[in-house]
């Protein structure tokens, strides 16, 4: 029996899931999102062209292989419609092989205002949100109020959306928010509801699936799956920094959830990291650097969010955070992107451990923050460029010694590095 492989972040999100699952998928004939929503950036670019994925799988651009937004997601019909059409525009007819689970929930234009009512109230507590209004969403999921995509066609929707949005203009008035200022996306609350009301009805002339009867059919086909996370595990709701995380299961426990498969049904688990970390929004980030190392970093890398725009937070690569996201996940095969970003430093470092009140420490700290001096071993740079590296024995001897040093601390073997942003530019 064929089994679903997983492919998912490691860190904070932003580990290159996009690239990868592009790369990955001739071997594939299903890709399936599984959890997170338009909150996603992947990024894929081929050919000199340059794409950013929220909602739609990465293996799109295959037309050979099917697509499909689980139950897991949920769904901006506006947002999605833009991201089809803006496929198309570009030569990718993306509904011929996009499925979209009927179980999969709708993002309603009041749930983002939720999530400006939400962020605003925290004052300098907010968690850095996307305001894409995937929390609410899936609070109203978990609460039993939400609505699903396929009920849109039902003859009660209207009723039952009118109800839900009269609810949340409610819980907005007791935070004393003004309506007339909400600016989503640079349309005001009546445009924006007007827009998504388009996306709706172009939505509904796509392809609608059982996703758990899909997915077990296919498994039992003999066909190829890969299971598409979104975010990073070191936001997963309940093992990530709480409460700076996002609001669904990031790891391999959210796939049979989000997609509706068994536990036995999981085969190999692809992991992603960064060969240094970033993180967007607020939270613990033990080995953030605020020097000019870490702005090289980040101009090097060109870390700024793929959906938000905004600067990422960039440091030296965690080595028990890789571990506890690899135990997390139960990773068999990991994957190092972005090691061309390190090219140029004199020294590379790696956190081997912490110091947390005058206290040596090796296991991954998700909550506590204060105090914590993380523990390095430094590595040579280098300088060559490694773009056009084609296998592992051309790279450089110190990058070399570099990801030796990771595969023996995680104990899980590298199978995939990418040595630049062109699906091209890797070493498998």
């Amino acid at each position: 029996m064929n089994k679903v492989d997983v492919l998912l972040g490691l860190q904070w999100g932003d580990e290159g899931k996009g690239k990868i699952v592009d790369v990955l998928t001739p071997e594939y004939d299903v890709v399936a999102r599984f959890q997170g929503g338009p909150n996603a950036g992947h990024t894929i670019i081929f050919d000199g062209k340059k794409f950013v994925l929220h909602i739609i799988p990465s293996g799109i651009f295959n037309q050979d292989c099917i697509n499909i937004i689980g139950n897991g997601v949920v769904i901006d019909a506006h947002i999605l419609r833009n991201e089809i059409v803006g496929l198309q525009s570009k030569g990718v007819d993306a509904s011929k092989n996009l499925y979209i689970s009927k179980n999969a929930h709708l993002i309603l234009p009041t749930h983002r205002m939720l999530d400006a009512v939400y962020e605003k109230s925290k004052g300098e507590q907010k968690i850095g949100s996307t305001l894409k209004g995937i929390g609410p969403t899936y609070t109203d999921k978990t609460a039993r109020h939400g609505i699903r995509i396929g009920e849109a066609l039902g003859a009660d929707f209207q009723a039952r959306y009118e109800k839900l949005k009269n609810n949340h203009f409610k819980i907005a008035e007791s935070y004393d928010f003004n309506i007339d200022e909400l600016v989503i996306d640079g349309k005001s609350f009546a445009e924006y509801e007007k827009a998504w009301f388009e996306g709706l009805s172009f939505l509904t002339k796509l392809k609608f699936v059982d996703c758990a009867y899909f997915i077990n059919d296919a498994i039992d086909q003999g066909k190829r799956i890969l299971a598409e996370g979104a975010q990073g595990t070191l936001l997963d709701i309940e093992f990530g920094s709480y409460p700076f995380v996002t609001s669904s299961n990031t790891t391999t426990a959210g796939v049979c959830s989000g997609l509706g498969i068994a536990p036995s049904k999981i085969g190999k688990v692809f992991g992603i990291a960064k060969a240094y970390c970033t993180r967007v929004g607020s939270g613990p980030f033990p080995t953030e650097l605020f020097d000019d190392d870490g702005q090289m970093l980040r101009d090097k890398g060109h870390e700024y969010g793929s959906t938000t725009g905004r600067p990422r937070r960039c440091g030296w690569i965690d080595i028990p955070a890789l571990k506890y996201s690899i135990m997390l996940n139960g990773v068999t095969d990991l994957i190092i992107t972005k090691a061309d970003v390190l090219s140029g430093f004199e020294t590379i470092k790696a956190a081997y451990g912490y110091e947390v009140d005058g206290k040596n420490r090796t296991h991954f700290l998700s909550n506590e923050c204060d105090n914590v001096i993380p523990k390095y071993q430094k590595f040579d740079g280098w300088s060559e460029d490694i773009t056009t590296c084609k296998k592992r024995i051309n790279l450089p001897e110190q990058l070399d010694k570099f990801l030796n040093h990771i595969e023996k601390e995680v104990n899980t073997p590298i199978v995939i590095v990418s040595t630049g942003p062109d699906r091209d530019e890797i070493i498998m």
